[in-house]
């Protein structure tokens, strides 16, 4: 299969490790389904301070080259018996950096990485390499989990990626939810998804007795609520993405988790800033908290990217390529 550059592109990080495998599954499927190219790298960590001319060093980086070298010769390999268009690089250095260096330059519209590591991908999207990919990239990131929390055997928690049919959307109507949505309309329009939409009501935010006064209240706001979901599900139906409103109350991490196990997900689409119970997404508890626990990918919205001429499902007006 032969892409033509401006179609859309896939930025695959991966150190071999389970967490990255699962992650090339969910970036092929993308890749298949979008028809877009993929480029694949892998960073080989050399902390700062790292003598590379020390003879011992000189043997750890020469054998870390090697197993990478063969590792990326044989993802190529399962790459174009799919019909996948792909480029593998090796970069050395700190992976933070070389990701987002890589993502600088070649423009993607996003980033797959897998949230179990072996090296500099380690902790990723659980520490600080994550929060620097996330913070400095110029286009969404798509985290798999490795496996579930608890003792479940990895093959058996594995998701299809080629069955991504339904995405959860968070949504507090702020402008980052909003655009965190318009996204994942995108992806749903690529994938032959559908779209679930969730309002998390918090009961901080409503009074904490049960007084019909703040009853009333919970419920007018409640109401408003269910009429911007019910507009937003006519204006992505208008635009052939079918999806559903979903209104719960409780906290937003478990609400959200909730939602994605009981619907179920195959993928939670959310931004990165927000009112009230996103508001720190994704850099603070509530969204750390579902990345560690969601049995399904994150896809994190702070640069939502769009091709040229792409039209917002939201307002109908043409977006720039790059927001």
């Amino acid at each position: 299969m032969t892409l033509s550059e401006s179609g859309p592109r896939l930025l695959l990080a991966t150190d071999g490790s389970q967490g990255s495998a699962v992650a090339e599954d969910y970036a092929f499927a993308l890749a298949q389904s979008w028809g877009a190219s993929l480029s694949v790298m892998n960073v080989l960590e050399c902390p700062p301070g790292l003598d590379p001319e020390n003879p011992v060093n000189q043997l750890y980086l020469t054998e870390l080259m090697k197993q990478a070298t063969s590792e990326l010769v044989a993802l190529k390999a399962r790459a174009v018996d799919r019909g996948i268009s792909v480029h593998t690089r090796i970069a050395t250095g700190i992976p933070s950096e070389e990701v987002l260096s890589v993502a600088t330059g070649e423009d993607p519209d996003l980033i797959v990485v897998g949230t179990r590591g072996k090296t500099g991908l380690a902790h990723v999207l659980l520490g600080s390499t994550a929060e620097r990919i996330i913070r400095g990239a110029p286009c969404p990131v798509l985290a798999a989990r490795a496996e579930r929390q608890g003792r479940e055997p990895v093959e058996k928690s594995r998701r299809d990626p080629a069955g991504l049919e339904r995405i959860l959307v968070p949504v507090d109507f702020s402008d980052c939810s909003l655009d965190a949505l318009e996204y994942a309309a995108l992806v749903a329009q690529r994938s032959k998804a559908s779209l679930k939409l969730l309002h998390v009501l918090e009961p901080i935010s409503y009074g904490l007795d049960f007084t019909l006064p703040h009853r009333a209240k919970r419920e007018s706001i409640k109401a408003g609520h269910t009429k911007r979901l019910s507009d937003l599900v006519s204006r992505l139906a208008t635009a052939g993405v079918p999806s559903e409103l979903l209104i719960m109350g409780g906290l937003p991490t478990d609400s959200i988790l909730d939602a994605a196990r009981t619907q179920p997900a195959d993928l939670i689409v959310m931004g990165t800033h927000g009112r009230r119970g996103l508001s720190h997404a994704l850099f603070g508890s509530i969204a750390e908290s579902v990345l560690r626990k969601s049995s399904c990918p994150v896809l994190m919205v702070r640069s939502p990217k769009f091709r040229p001429g792409h039209r917002r499902v939201l307002s109908g007006q043409s977006r720039p390529t790059n927001v």
